[in-house]
């Protein structure tokens, strides 16, 4: 239902620009929703970007349209637009997502805009530049509200009201004189207490915090795991520095599988970022392919090793496909296990034996099943008995083997400090088949008396 609303907003717009009917537009543009405008963009060429945001009502919806849009498709639009049209809707953006916007332009750009906001908010968004992107700090929005311990619950009530001007308010967090964060306090509790209470009397000193320095995936991981709509940040000495909101977190999550994925695929987020340009997505798709390249050729090397035990019994050349491939799928699929078990916490070196063992047996299972359906296909085929004999065990010990390697190789990765997402897909693809190959001929050898 939504993508048919999407498509028709998509021919809407695609005609009213080439009529140039820019009022029409105007009036259009002011009744769709921001995060659909952004969507829309997708569509059309930069060039129409420009004037589509151009044609935005006002700057503050301009603003959030911006914000909507992928990282990937900021630079493009912001080389085009005018600068002093960019720095005005920049200043209407969250510090947050001025932050980020910024940190992806190139650097003179985003030193010309930056000294050209406003002082105070110049000050905030900078302060935001100087923490690593993917931290607490480089995610978190400065406008944070947050009260004095001193004030009464009547108090705290009457600055809620006038609270318009910061991140959303979820809750109520409490300070001392020093800005240290000492407290938190629900709407609901403000509600239901008598109003000349003191703050300090009725907050909870267990507040649920990250530092400025905490990886962002890490945040993601307390916010769902504690189911809490927003989470404060704090300098070394407990100041509080920010807020992260559940809406950046979901932003972190996307972003994160987002990269898992195409590191699982050999790939990195860059590519996103180059477009068209055929030559430099290459280069970043090449390596992990040679290693394939590699793995392939190592596979080739041992199947000349055997060729005496090809060249007596033929018929084994039918079953090295299956082999290769179903120790590479069950492989693939452990490793993928393990990829989102250690990004989501739920599987840790604490107990990687229990995960190790567990797989083991998942993957006899499965190489028991699949190797006698393939050893009575084998019988069938080739009237042998033995030969069915020889790809049944093969493809047990060779699926069993893939699913630990699964495990091994990824929990490898992961202890080394690189990450794991990358041993999946084509790594252990390539161990898989050389290990399954190597099974698959030694047991002929064991039996090829048998087979000739």
């Amino acid at each position: 239902m939504q993508e048919q609303k999407i498509q028709v907003l998509q021919g809407t717009v695609s005609k009213l620009l080439r009529r140039g009917a820019n009022a029409n537009l105007k009036k259009a543009l002011g009744k769709i929703h921001p995060a659909d405008i952004a969507h829309l963009f997708r569509y059309f060429e930069p060039l129409d970007q420009k004037t589509l945001l151009g044609l935005i009502p006002d700057l503050e919806r301009a603003a959030d349209v911006l914000s909507e849009l992928e990282p990937e498709a900021w630079l493009q639009l912001a080389e085009l637009l005018d600068k002093d049209f960019l720095i005005s809707i920049v200043q209407e953006m969250a510090d947050d997502d001025s932050a980020v916007l910024i940190r992806s332009l190139p650097e003179e750009l985003a030193e010309e805009i930056l000294a050209k906001m406003r002082d105070e908010q110049s000050v905030d968004v900078e302060h935001l530049l100087g923490y690593d992107e993917d931290t607490a700090g480089g995610i978190m929005s400065t406008d944070v509200f947050s009260l004095s311990q001193d004030l009464t619950v009547q108090e705290a009530i009457e600055a809620l009201q006038h609270s318009e001007d910061y991140e959303m308010v979820f809750y109520v967090y409490v300070t001392d004189e020093h800005n240290h964060l000492v407290g938190v306090l629900s709407l609901r509790q403000l509600l239901t207490v008598p109003p000349r209470t003191r703050l300090c009397d009725i907050m909870s000193t267990n507040v649920m915090r990250v530092r400025t320095d905490m990886d962002q995936e890490m945040v993601a991981e307390l916010v769902a795991k504690y189911n809490i709509l927003a989470i404060p940040v704090v300098d070394d000495h407990g100041k509080l520095m920010g807020l992260i909101t559940v809406d950046d977190v979901i932003d972190v999550m996307r972003d994160e599988a987002t990269e898992d994925m195409l590191r699982m695929a050999g790939t990195s987020e860059e590519e996103l970022l180059l477009g068209y340009k055929a030559f430099q997505i290459a280069r970043l798709r090449l390596p992990w392919l040679l290693t394939t390249l590699f793995g392939g050729v190592v596979t080739g090397t041992l199947m000349w090793y055997f060729k005496a035990t090809l060249e007596q019994a033929i018929m084994l050349i039918s079953f090295i496909p299956v082999i290769t491939g179903m120790g590479g799928n069950v492989g693939g699929q452990t490793s993928t296990i393990l990829v989102r078990g250690f990004a989501t916490g739920r599987i840790d070196f604490t107990n990687l034996r229990q995960v190790f063992f567990k797989e083991l047996r998942v993957g006899l299972i499965m190489g028991i099943v699949c190797g006698l359906t393939i050893a009575v296909v084998a019988m069938v085929w080739h009237q042998n008995y033995y030969l069915g004999l020889v790809v049944g065990l093969a493809m047990v010990t060779a699926i069993t083997v893939a699913a630990c390697m699964g495990v091994l190789v990824t929990a490898f990765f992961k202890r080394v400090g690189i990450d794991p997402a990358i041993a999946s897909s084509p790594f252990v693809q390539t161990v898989n088949d050389i290990t399954g190959i190597t099974i698959y001929f030694v047991t002929a050898s064991i039996f090829l008396r048998y087979l000739v």
